[in-house]
């Protein structure tokens, strides 16, 4: 069964490397310097990446993995990997990238590729988490991102990286504020969060409703099992005195995932004298990334233009101050 398992998983990865998926490299940008498989064996194996743990359950997708000329990645399932980028010379800082895309999708290239390209050019390493899709299995996406952190912890002495954060966007947001405030250990404890138009709370009215049907599953009437998920996964519910210190930024006219979701996480993080800072800035919309308007796959106007270069120097100063 073993044998038959590793044929499989070979069988995949030649596949995915037929397609250029484990590239995912848009014309003329970054190629990772390593791609690895979170579950060489697969799902139905109890064994992960090395210094990692294995998949707590199969989320069930049994479709092929696709990839959209912008860079959108979907159905991901056994194929879920990390792709690893390494700054020519490191200042010891590495950070866990989680892509938004309302649980149904990575956004690899906007909220991948190009956050990678800008932690680069400030000597910071990167590790972007192409993480399984829930449906409707809630534990997987934060299993495979707290997965990641193991990975990256077992081999940052090698790489000489002394500490190591997390970054999400959107629904990537949600997954990467669940790890910093639902971390099992001092390993899969990031050191610092960067939160970018966060989806925090599942709540009915102030949520992103795609983001919340993916994740836990949908449903047309709120039992008590619901509800309790739905509190669990509402993530300033989750905040503590522990959650490392946070970067948060959102656009006040974002129509997708309303700003008090920001706003929530951020008074929370203040009740419990966590170090934080949140930027609102007045225009940009939803998904603005890191794809600025020479790079969109889409061919539209980077919304986000006229705060671009302030949100940069926010983040860089913020990430400068980090010890």
């Amino acid at each position: 069964m073993k044998t038959r398992t590793k044929y499989v998983m070979s069988a995949l990865v030649f596949g995915l490397c037929c397609l250029g998926l484990f590239a995912q490299k848009p014309a003329g940008h970054l190629k990772p310097s390593r791609t690895l498989l979170l579950y060489p064996e697969g799902q139905l194996s109890d064994r992960g990446l090395e210094g990692a743990e294995g998949p707590l359950e199969s989320n069930g997708l049994t479709g092929p993995e696709t990839m959209h000329e912008n860079g959108n990645l979907y159905g991901t399932a056994d194929s879920a990997r990390i792709d690893l980028y390494f700054p020519k010379k490191g200042n010891g800082r590495m950070v866990v990238v989680c892509p938004g895309g309302g649980y149904l999708f990575c956004s690899t290239y906007n909220e991948g590729v190009h956050v990678a390209k800008w932690m680069l050019e400030k000597g910071i390493a990167v590790c972007v988490v192409k993480y399984r899709m829930p449906n409707g299995h809630w534990q997987i996406p934060l299993q495979d991102v707290q997965n990641a952190l193991r990975y990256c912890r077992a081999n940052a002495e090698r790489w000489k990286v002394k500490r190591i954060g997390v970054m999400g966007f959107s629904a990537g947001g949600h997954l990467a504020a669940s790890a910093s405030t639902m971390f099992r250990d001092s390993v899969t404890r990031p050191d610092f969060s960067i939160l970018i138009y966060p989806v925090i709370t599942l709540g009915e009215f102030t949520s992103h409703g795609g983001t919340r049907n993916n994740l836990l599953g949908k449903k047309e009437v709120w039992d008590a099992p619901y509800r309790s998920l739905v509190e669990r996964y509402s993530i300033e519910n989750q905040v503590s005195a522990l959650t490392p210190p946070t970067f948060l930024a959102v656009s006040e006219d974002d129509n997708v995932v309303p700003v008090v979701n920001s706003i929530l996480y951020y008074q929370k993080l203040l009740e419990y004298q966590v170090p934080a800072e949140l930027h609102i800035f007045p225009t940009g919309g939803h998904g603005w990334g890191f794809s600025k308007n020479k790079y969109r796959a889409d061919g539209k106007k980077d919304r986000f233009n006229a705060h671009r270069d302030s949100f940069e120097k926010c983040l860089g100063d913020w990430l400068d101050a980090i010890q």
